[in-house]
């Protein structure tokens, strides 16, 4: 993969990290002051991660399938027309979301390691439909013929990006304690605030590098 592939892939992975959902989850669960905090947590975010890697990987193949099916001089033209008509598309929408709806976050009924593992499947649900880097990330992958043995490790990589500010802030939290509760419940609150002001950003975002690629 070629250096400005390679900074493309890493911008929208950074963007990834904006998921209001996986960081709610994630304070919840600290300042819930629950014990095992770091296994629910470890098992919530695996979920969540496991989740997404499959999902890459049943898109790659299943583009990459596509394309051989069409083997034709054209198809890239095809994939690369398709994927700026996208980031267009995405330009467009992103300002017309309501920055002022906000977004329920899930929240586990119980502390059992199955309920926290059903919301890292709902997250899952709720985020993908929207994680529009994820999937410009793989068209892009796809438009360039990046060969498995570089899109496999990744999408694990990209996946270890997306939950990495989760991972962060259990840190933060484990080494400051009760310093940290003030600031984090004020984000918990910022995220359900602002939840859909950050997906328009991210559109807006992704449209631009979509454009941008394709041109």
């Amino acid at each position: 993969m070629g250096t400005e592939l390679l900074l493309y892939l890493g911008g929208l992975a950074l963007l990834d990290t904006l998921s209001p959902t996986i960081i709610g989850v994630t304070l919840y669960l600290l300042l819930g002051n629950q014990p095992r905090t770091a296994s629910r947590l470890f098992v919530y975010l695996s979920t969540v991660a496991i989740l997404y890697v499959v999902l890459g990987i049943v898109m790659m193949l299943g583009f990459t399938s596509i394309l051989d099916a069409f083997s034709s001089l054209t198809e890239h033209v095809i994939v690369s027309r398709t994927l700026f008509a996208i980031g267009v598309i995405l330009f467009i929408a992103s300002f017309f979301i309501p920055t002022n709806k906000k977004r329920t976050i899930p929240l586990p009924k119980t502390e059992s390691l199955l309920s926290i593992t059903i919301i890292g499947l709902t997250t899952f649900l709720i985020e993908a439909g929207t994680a529009f880097p994820y999937f410009a990330a793989i068209g892009l992958m796809t438009s360039e013929g990046v060969p498995l043995y570089l899109w496999l490790p990744t999408l694990i990589i990209y996946t270890f990006i997306m939950v990495l500010p989760a991972i962060l802030i259990f840190i933060g939290y484990r080494l400051m304690g009760k310093w940290l509760e003030g600031p984090l419940e004020k984000l918990r609150l910022k995220l359900a605030e602002h939840s859909n002001s950050a997906l328009s950003w991210v559109m807006c975002i992704v449209g631009v590098v979509l454009i941008l690629n394709t041109i």
